[in-house]
């Protein structure tokens, strides 16, 4: 039976093979979903990217994270885009950064069969304001918007449980120690999915699968 709560887990690998080994492995480690890290390849080419999907059976959202937000992509732009769009026809998702240049942003945006418009703050937790209109413009543009932001206290964490209970098809998190807790908790106000480790965590304050499906299944 489906899981209420869906969990991906990051695949984080610098090559074909253990990044097909990893997604196999968190497969049967109770993933739901998987995030290909495209960034995360040594020399990544569209072909590497097709064969890694197309040896994973999971639901894929296909990810080549810049460096401004986390990522370790060093191409140029066009470059970053050209892999993303490689995995069009076989990832689940897309996941493209707000900040992206309109015309790349709108190239994955328009070959994905779904697209997931991201935003990350690894400084700070922006005003309620701010965030409500971040939102309100990934939605605009995508399937589901994504922000993940760094809390300084716990006042902040509450205000990311605030938008993602206020927007539907929103995915808030918010990182660190503070923000821990919103990853099981954030499906319950409404994330369509929450992240969680596989053999190693990529965002401050993820947990393994196993730990993260267990306080979910004692909330639900």
């Amino acid at each position: 039976m489906e899981n209420v709560v869906q969990i991906c887990v990051p695949v984080f690998e610098k090559t074909l093979e253990k990044a097909v080994l990893s997604g196999k492995s968190y497969q049967k480690m109770g993933a739901d979903l998987l995030e290909l890290r495209i960034d995360a390849l040594d020399n990544p080419t569209p072909k590497m990217v097709e064969d890694i999907l197309g040896e994973l059976e999971l639901p894929v959202i296909a990810t080549n994270r810049v460096e401004s937000e986390g990522g370790f992509f060093k191409g140029s732009e066009e470059e970053r885009i050209e892999l993303l769009l490689a995995a069009s026809s076989q990832a689940h998702y897309l996941d493209i950064e707000l900040k992206t240049k309109e015309e790349l942003r709108q190239r994955v945006i328009k070959s994905a069969s779904k697209s997931i418009i991201s935003f990350h703050d690894f400084n700070k937790t922006p005003s309620i304001v701010s965030l409500r209109k971040i939102v309100e413009e990934e939605l605009s543009l995508g399937d589901i918007a994504k922000f993940a932001v760094m809390p300084h206290n716990m006042e902040d964490t509450l205000r990311v449980l605030k938008i993602i209970q206020e927007y539907p098809s929103t995915l808030g998190l918010a990182m660190g120690s503070y923000g821990k807790y919103t990853r099981v908790v954030g499906p319950l106000f409404g994330s369509p999915f929450t992240f969680a480790s596989g053999n190693k965590s990529t965002a401050p304050g993820q947990m393994d699968i196993s730990t993260t499906r267990m306080i979910i299944d004692e909330l639900i």
